[in-house]
């Protein structure tokens, strides 16, 4: 849609009524055939200083439960283990599909599924949580292990961010595990070809319309991936979903422009509200 940076809908702003959709009204005109894509923090959940309390807005479940009964695919793509996923988000129902680790791990028949290709590449990530307990020790410096991934949080320290970045650059050397910068977090993941944007351009081929909405630098590659997908005919829409970390690139390549889960939520919710109407 557009070339980008278009505001298009603001909910928390003077838009209402049928205007409050802006871009995101193309889904409408084929629910049945197209994809409402998104990420889980910053997006559906609120920013939280310890990431291991971070939980949807009580909504947000029943949501993503009614966008389920009207579009063809509702999906949440994020790095959070698809385990937690699970857990926080077991409301909105098995309709809806959860994908964790950047797309290295996701939910099928009710079993936790993992992509082949990260196997040899569990002992470096085992390495490198070990090697980040010791060493950070007993600072406020978050190690969460994912199993199949490692993050660095230092949002609690704020000060450990320079030295959690050369760790970080220190690893990715000797292991060859790639880095993901994330919101004060760096995560240690698997080079091997799957990230939040080879799993929205493999969930939205042949949709008639998708969206995906995320914050963070992670998102662009699930931008990116609905551009490639434009030009065979998906109808694509890029919700940047922002706050004061958001990073101006992303801004940049939103067709709309939302502030911080509260302002995404409404925003799916009338999508919601318009096709079960």
């Amino acid at each position: 849609m557009g070339d980008g940076g278009s505001t298009g809908a603001t909910p928390g702003g003077a838009a209402g009524g049928d205007d409050i959709l802006g871009p995101l009204a193309v889904l409408l005109e084929s629910p049945s055939a197209s994809a409402v894509l998104t990420d889980f923090d910053g997006t559906l959940s609120p920013i939280v200083e310890d990431p291991a309390q971070a939980h949807p807005l009580p909504e947000a479940p029943g949501v993503l439960r009614s966008l389920a009964q009207h579009f063809a695919l509702v999906a949440v793509v994020s790095g959070r283990p698809v385990s937690f996923l699970t857990q926080r988000l077991a409301a909105a129902g098995p309709a809806v599909r959860l994908f964790g680790a950047y797309g290295l791990e996701w939910i099928e028949d009710g079993e936790t599924r993992r992509a082949g290709a990260v196997e040899p590449w569990l002992g470096a990530v085992a390495q490198v949580v070990e090697a980040a307990r010791s060493e950070f020790g007993a600072e406020a410096v978050g190690i969460e292990d994912k199993g199949v991934s490692v993050t660095v949080h230092w949002r609690q320290a704020p000060d450990a961010g320079p030295r959690a970045w050369d760790f970080a650059r220190d690893w990715s050397r000797r292991t060859g595990l790639m880095l993901q910068p994330g919101r004060m977090a760096v995560e240690f993941r698997p080079p091997v070809g799957i990230d939040k944007g080879s799993v929205v351009e493999e969930l939205a081929r042949g949709c008639a319309a998708a969206c995906f909405a995320g914050d963070d630098a992670g998102d662009l590659a699930a931008f990116a991936a609905l551009d490639r997908l434009a030009p065979d005919g998906t109808r694509t829409v890029r919700v940047a979903v922002t706050d004061e970390e958001t990073p101006p690139e992303l801004v940049a390549a939103a067709d709309v422009i939302v502030r911080g889960p509260a302002e995404a939520l409404d925003l799916f919710r009338a999508l919601a509200t318009r096709a079960r109407s």
